[in-house]
């Protein structure tokens, strides 16, 4: 057992979690060990989660629960601190971090709708100090329909996240995009079984540079991409108009495409089965 799941079982209050969660939040917390740090989870429950939390993190570590029920403030006794809230609320994140100010580690363990994970995030995200993160829990509720989710749907939070991953792409000149907010502060992102992590730049993000380690020898570099491929593949296409397009047409043409995506569309096909 890692250290966070004897954590857990340790914990003298109720909590639930997923089990692959553990390896998860195992690598992703070694760099905040027994450091001076401001964690905040939103759904809290009975508190369990807060004494694995503390119990993991060490004594350094300032544990902040944000919970519906009122009955939460109890857990005050035990030296956390608690606001009752509701995520959904712009106005309720607003009143919390002008309070609180800015935290290291955000997880997200609420409600798990699309309208509470995302605003969760977007109001959060400028309150998250350099190095930090935003974890959101059980994001599998992006393509439940059952239990009220109404999911898969273009408003769910992994679709709202791909929207994330084109912002950190306009860093790079050749999109041709302004930077925005979220260019400017989210590193990376990381995809898990039911959790999305946000990465929080150490410093300000700006547009990228093309860079080359010896102008000299560009013109000795011969690039192959947009040549033809005569001869190039020894092996038979089945298909002889799809053979024709690949042996004779550039690989910028419209016709180039229509072979491409019928590639690609077997490759999606098997995600569907």
């Amino acid at each position: 057992m890692n250290k966070i799941f004897k954590s857990f079982k340790a914990s003298p209050k109720y909590s639930i979690k997923w089990s692959n969660y553990f390896d998860i939040y195992e690598d992703l917390f070694q760099k905040f060990l027994k450091k001076k740090i401001t964690i905040v989870e939103v759904g809290i429950g009975d508190g369990g989660s807060l004494f694995m939390w503390k119990n993991f993190f060490g004594k350094y570590a300032k544990i902040i629960g944000i919970e519906l029920n009122p009955k939460a403030k109890n857990l005050e006794k035990k030296g956390f601190k608690i606001f009752n809230g509701d995520q959904s609320n712009p106005d309720f994140w607003k009143n919390f971090y002008k309070k609180i100010g800015k935290i290291d580690i955000l997880i997200d363990d609420g409600g798990h709708t699309n309208l509470q994970q995302i605003t969760t995030l977007v109001e959060s995200i400028n309150f998250i100090k350099p190095g930090g993160m935003i974890i959101i829990e059980d994001t599998h509720t992006s393509f439940m329909r059952d239990k009220g989710f109404k999911n898969p749907s273009k408003f769910s939070l992994i679709n709202f996240t791909t929207l994330l991953i084109e912002n950190i792409h306009r860093r790079n000149p050749m999109l041709k995009k302004e930077i925005n907010f979220f260019s400017r502060k989210i590193q990376s992102i990381e995809y898990y079984d039911s959790i999305v992590v946000i990465n929080i730049s150490k410093n300000k993000l700006t547009k990228s540079k093309n860079l080359e380690n010896n102008v000299k020898l560009r013109n000795l570099f011969d690039d192959f991409r947009y040549k033809k491929e005569k001869n190039i593949n020894n092996y038979k296409e089945e298909n002889i108009f799809i053979n024709f397009i690949k042996q004779t047409v550039s690989k910028r043409s419209y016709l180039y495409r229509i072979y491409e995506n019928s590639v690609i569309k077997k490759y999606i096909k098997q995600l569907k089965d």
